[in-house]
């Protein structure tokens, strides 16, 4: 008897139907073709171990088991619960119709029980698109899944429960999930505020900027001066969620496996903060099955780039093409994927190996040109694309020891928010262009006009500041960014001199 079941591959962020057909036949052989990795193979076992558990075992005769479409490579243990399904009922332990109208997926244990997989959300998606009734998951996936509108979809905990349900004999109730409410619930959870931060108002300042008009960062200072701390509280003062970024981030975590139980929705902007031993392939993702790195995890939100001279040279490097094309390509001798990587960066480091130079109180201890040295170890194209260098000067004790309580997060928030809905408004029906950081050669002459005035100062500071011609793009950015925080309409030379004022590392004679 020939039975199909349905499973799912996972491709980038993508999910792709796996018809698994299952034909039980006159003879003594079991066989896999399909490309089947060795995961999948050893699966027999498995499942014989999980059949005996609820009195039943693989038949003695030939099986032949083929996973189609037959050249996609089949990997992981997910597919135990797909395969044992369709073994079932070709031998007439289920009822054929009833299997043909699910995805099903899960890893089985020996003792039955089902344990959880990766990308059940992008499943979930896939079921939709092909019009089936709905998915069978592990119970620890199913609110993941239960987001999709339009899905039945069923968490089990054991090989029993899903016969038991085939074959009408007991009932599962399908996973219900509000995703306004969960959404809202959990919107705005984080544990940080920058109220908490004492002193600091020029760096809050600079923050506020990169948030609103979503700029790259690095803040540069001695130990201690709180880099960390301000760079762990940016996400606090973006833009909250709408419900298809939320989605699209859920997507990428879900692929990943760093769902968390009952938690359905990745509802706060995420914040990475990978150590600077990290390899270039866990950063921008890869592996024998691609995975997504931090930086597609990163997706809609920030990545924390602590001790930046200490990071690999070759991982900073490769940061550079996904910083410009918010997307990363992995590309393999079989297949090439794409990750989403549309984030926020932002660096922090020390000026100098000892920490103390420009230090008010402290002399560094750092020889004639270490600084420099120590400072290039950053490539100039990878500095070309952080809008705004902000230096960090310790707090003074004074302000430490105020009693009186910083702005908060929430009303920093909403100036945000004022000047991102600006830009949306401003680049409405321009593909892939948000925000000003986005802004190309052709948008910015359109947006950014310059007075002659501004003109001007533009032009001493590049001869009297000794700043950069790659400075010059990234200051008019920033400026438009401080007009919509501003509520002007045209960039004026006040705006322009902040902007310059956040370019200290392009200085010829900075670290000299």
């Amino acid at each position: 008897m020939l039975v199909k079941t349905f499973g799912c591959a996972l491709f980038g962020v993508y999910a792709i139907t796996i018809t698994v057909e299952v034909s039980i036949d006159i003879g003594i052989n079991f066989s896999m073709v399909g490309l089947p990795d060795n995961a999948v193979k050893e699966s027999q076992q498995r499942i014989d171990s999980a059949m005996r558990s609820v009195g039943l075992k693989i038949p003695g005769k030939k099986i032949v088991i083929n996973m189609a479409p037959a050249d996609i490579r089949k990997e992981g243990s997910s597919y135990d619960l797909t395969i044992a399904v369709g073994i079932l009922a070709a031998n007439e332990h289920l009822k054929p119709d009833q299997v043909g109208e699910f995805i099903i997926m899960g890893e089985l244990s020996l003792d039955g029980t089902i344990r959880p997989i990766k990308g059940a959300l992008p499943i979930a998606i896939e079921a939709q698109k092909r019009k089936l009734k709905g998915v069978i998951l592990p119970r620890q996936n199913a609110s993941e899944a239960a987001v999709v509108d339009g899905l039945e979809v069923y968490g089990v905990e054991h090989l029993s429960e899903v016969l038991g349900f085939l074959n009408g004999e007991i009932s599962l109730q399908p996973m219900v999930v509000d995703c306004q409410k969960e959404f809202l619930n959990k919107a705005e959870a984080y544990e940080h505020d920058f109220s908490e931060v004492k002193g600091q108002e020029n760096i809050k300042r600079a923050l506020e900027i990169a948030a609103a008009g979503g700029h790259n960062v690095i803040l540069i200072g001695p130990p201690g001066a709180g880099k960390t701390m301000l760079a762990k509280r940016l996400p606090t003062i973006l833009p909250p969620f709408n419900l298809q970024e939320a989605l699209e981030t859920t997507k990428i975590h879900s692929v990943a496996g760093k769902m968390r139980m009952h938690h359905p929705l990745v509802s706060v902007r995420p914040f990475r903060s990978p150590h600077h031993t990290i390899s270039d392939v866990a950063l921008v993702g890869g592996g024998g099955i691609p995975q997504p790195g931090e930086i597609s995890l990163a997706h809609n939100g920030v990545l924390f780039l602590d001790e930046l001279p200490e990071f690999k040279r070759t991982v900073l490097e490769v940061l550079r093409q996904p910083m410009e094309d918010r997307v990363v390509t992995i590309s393999r001798a079989r297949l090439s994927v794409e990750f989403p990587a549309s984030f926020m960066l932002i660096a922090a480091m020390n000026p100098c190996p000892c920490g103390y130079y420009n230090h008010p109180q402290i002399e560094c201890k750092c020889g004639s040109g270490i600084v420099q040295k120590y400072l290039n170890r950053i490539s100039g194209p990878l500095f070309d694309r952080i809008d705004i260098h902000v230096e960090v000067i310790p707090v003074p004790f004074k302000e430490l020891s105020e009693s009186r309580q910083s702005e908060t997060s929430s009303s920093i928030r909403e100036r945000v928010i004022y000047a991102r809905q600006v830009q949306q408004k401003r680049y409405e029906g321009i593909h892939k262009i948000y925000c000003n950081a986005q802004m190309t050669a052709k948008i910015q002459r359109k947006y950014c006009s310059l007075d002659e005035n501004c003109n001007q100062i533009l032009k001493n500071a590049m001869e009297k500041l000794g700043l950069s011609a790659r400075a010059f793009d990234r200051i008019i950015k920033v400026s438009r960014t401080i007009a919509d925080l501003e509520q002007a309409k045209n960039i004026l030379s006040a705006h322009l001199a902040e902007a310059i004022n956040y370019r200290s590392l392009d200085r010829d004679n900075w670290g000299e």
